[in-house]
């Protein structure tokens, strides 16, 4: 018999936590600071005990076990304790995109490049450092993919988050520059975490991975765009990647050249094709503030990123050139031949930046989570985003009364930004049908027809659920895949809103599973058949969407789901 892991959380003074869960739930608690107010009236009154949140969350999730999805809990109080569920969960927004992201980074090994702003640190993988929160992660579990998988799972469970629907990061230095056997080892062990036991191979790990409790629904690899082949794309493929995250940082030759990067434009151009045509979605790392540059040349560079069709990327992350302690531009820095943008100027940047970015395209992030204490210098933010979108006094105070007055003349903090992120549902709460309305948005790239389908509030200024079609630019996805020829590709379909784990119905109009998914599905079909004349449609699922899109009739075909039109 196979031996099962398990993750649960063991309950400490179950008869107190439960005690204090039925009174919760008969007398809910508004906010967060009055759910401490009952807690330490309960502690009050029972001799000193503090109920910990875990505790509750463990207490609700067997009690559901037990007895079902109320627990103990009477059918007019579900509500309650659905609320009640959102106040014990930390740091909620981690899952609020709809899925549980993990990211995890492979061990400290050789890196093709020779970038002048990556620190190197011999404890840890190319441009990370022993402080950031994932890689401490790693370092503390000796870089072991299933140590890393496991231990994360177990402690956003802990901290009341799902855990059915994992999208797995793979962070550290180049992805494809990892000997393959090691890269084959890794994704096993990956899959292996998620499914609870072990598996013989990675095929195996992954067929199970479908049907699993905790299923791998998205699957990211990092790597540089000279590394982008056809032949490169198929191994990720095979390892079930449905995201690539390159290393673009500029677009600029001379200030590639300048900071050794050693990558002109054109392998950035080449590999954003070839990942479209395989249908992967796709993530650019951007630097603003590089030696060489200014920021109305990074404007500029951005402006035709979003616009210029050799580029449009589904994703990007903003990492401002920061000079980090162990890299040569350190060096640059003490000998006063660099100077990084600092508070005021990045944000002026990032601003301007936010209201040329495209309804397609979602920012993940405006900075990389380096601990201030690491920063020698360049900007210092632990909450740019929050600053930006939601603490206008903090924003006036850094950029001044007279800019502040200039950026928003009314005095208001108007945010400009279009991307996905920042019109995500969210903690959405209950949706009428005249709140949604579909959305068509089709532009050229990479010399073929991308078409965004949405579903929006009649405003536009939130979005529900999306998804990403796209009409080849060749032949070269059937040349290798030739069962595959004329086929349409299905690069992305996502709901947003909090998540709701695999087959739990309840509450479809908070979250996911209110049936935007399959009517996207129906209208990319109709597309491809209809206005294309394709004959197939062709999806590239994460493995622990297969069984999802089976429901619709699409099938496994060279790892794809594909459907006959």
């Amino acid at each position: 018999m196979k031996k099962k892991f398990r993750v649960s959380q063991k309950v400490e003074n179950p008869k107190l936590v439960g005690e204090f869960l039925d009174e919760l739930c008969l007398n809910p608690p508004k906010d967060i600071d009055d759910l401490e107010k009952k807690k330490r009236n309960f502690a009050a009154r029972k001799g000193g005990t503090t109920i910990l949140n875990r505790d509750l969350i463990a207490m609700m999730k067997e009690r559901e076990k037990k007895e079902g999805a109320s627990g103990k809990i009477p059918t007019a109080l579900r509500g309650a304790a659905r609320n009640l569920k959102k106040l014990l969960q930390k740091r909620s927004v981690r899952t609020i995109s709809g899925v549980t992201p993990i990211g995890i980074l492979t061990k400290p090994y050789g890196c093709p490049g020779r970038c002048v702003y990556c620190p190197t640190d011999w404890r840890m993988p190319k441009s990370y450092l022993p402080t950031q929160p994932a890689a401490a992660r790693a370092l503390r579990n000796n870089f072991h993919p299933y140590k890393q998988v496991i231990n994360r799972i177990k402690a956003l469970e802990d901290s009341g988050h799902p855990v059915s629907k994992l999208e797995i990061i793979v962070m550290g230095g180049t992805w494809s520059f990892l000997p393959t056997r090691y890269q084959s080892w890794y994704l096993k062990n990956v899959f292996d975490a998620a499914n609870g036991e072990k598996s013989r191979n990675l095929a195996e790990a992954q067929k199970k991975n479908e049907t699993a409790k905790r299923r791998i629904i998205g699957l990211t690899l990092e790597t540089r765009p000279d590394h982008i082949t056809p032949e490169e794309l198929l191994r990720m493929r095979k390892y079930g990647c449905t995201r690539i995250e390159i290393g673009v940082q500029t677009i600029d030759d001379e200030v590639s050249e300048l900071t050794k990067r050693d990558q002109p434009r054109s392998d950035v151009v080449k590999a954003t094709k070839l990942m479209r045509d395989f249908g992967f979605k796709f993530c650019y790392h951007l630097m603003p503030g590089l030696p060489g540059s200014n920021p109305a040349k990074d404007l500029a560079m951005f402006r035709e990123i979003f616009e210029n069709p050799d580029f449009k990327p589904d994703f990007v992350k903003i990492y401002p050139c920061q000079v980090l302690p162990n890299s040569e531009l350190a060096n640059w820095w003490k000998k006063g031949k660099f100077e990084p943008m600092h508070d005021k100027e990045l944000i002026k940047l990032l601003l301007k930046i936010k209201k040329i970015v495209p309804p397609w395209t979602r920012i993940m992030r405006l900075l990389r989570d380096i601990p201030v204490g690491n920063i020698l210098s360049g900007a210092k933010f632990s909450n740019l985003r929050q600053i930006m979108k939601s603490q206008p006094g903090k924003l006036r105070e850094i950029l001044g009364d007279e800019d502040f007055q200039k950026i928003f003349p009314t005095g208001k903090v108007e945010w400009p930004c279009h991307c996905i992120r920042c019109r995500e549902i969210g903690f959405a709460k209950d949706l009428q049908k005249s709140d949604i309305q579909l959305v068509r948005r089709d532009y050229k790239a990479g010399d073929g027809t991308e078409t965004f389908l949405s579903f929006e509030s009649p405003d536009k200024k939130t979005i529900y659920a999306l998804l990403r079609l796209r009409k080849p630019s060749s032949e070269i996805f059937a040349g290798f895949y030739p069962s595959l020829k004329d086929s349409a590709l299905i690069r992305e379909v996502h709901s947003y809103g909090a998540e709701i784990s695999v087959g739990d119905k309840d509450g479809q109009s908070r979250g996911q599973h209110r049936g935007l998914g399959r009517k996207l599905l129906a209208e990319a079909e109709k597309i491809a058949k209809n206005e294309w004349g394709k004959k197939k449609i062709a999806i590239i699922a994460g493995i622990g969407t297969r069984e999802y899109y089976r429901k619709f009739g699409y099938k496994l075909q060279c790892t794809y789901m594909v459907k006959d039109l």
